[in-house]
């Protein structure tokens, strides 16, 4: 009953009458695998349909409020929530992160520590006369 698979995208792409074949795809003008040129021409043919849709919305009478970009939504996604694939965790990194983090915590901790302790050996030499505070 089954007839086999459907064709693919390569297979039902034909040239627009508008158009010419792009010469990227004239067997002509390169030798290559005809894999290869497949591929190119399911590529081709995705970006066609993607361009086209695009093209519609852009162009229609009553447009959607938002054209969704497929390829722009694509490039946010990679740039924000894909970041796994530009960072790798390295001694270097790990050491920086912790840097960051740790180092002005511990510096602040340091320079109060020091203050308090300078304050209080003064307090107990009777050096420093602590004034009245309300708030301190």
């Amino acid at each position: 009953m089954a007839s086999g698979p459907p064709p693919s995208a390569a297979q039902l792409y034909r040239p627009n009458r508008f158009v010419s074949l792009p010469a990227e795809l004239n067997p002509d003008t390169y030798d290559t695998s005809p894999e290869k040129r497949r591929a190119e021409a399911e590529r081709l043919a995705i970006r066609s349909r993607l361009k086209r849709q695009y093209q519609l919305q852009l162009n229609s009478p009553n447009p959607p409020a938002v054209i969704e970009d497929p390829a722009l939504i694509r490039w946010a996604y990679a740039k924000t929530q894909n970041v796994y694939p530009t960072f790798r965790p390295t001694p270097k990194t790990s050491f920086l992160g912790a840097a960051c983090a740790l180092g002005p915590l511990l510096f602040w901790i340091f320079v109060l520590k020091a203050d308090r302790d300078r304050k209080e050996k003064r307090i107990q030499e009777g050096k420093y006369k602590r004034p009245f505070s309300v708030f301190f």
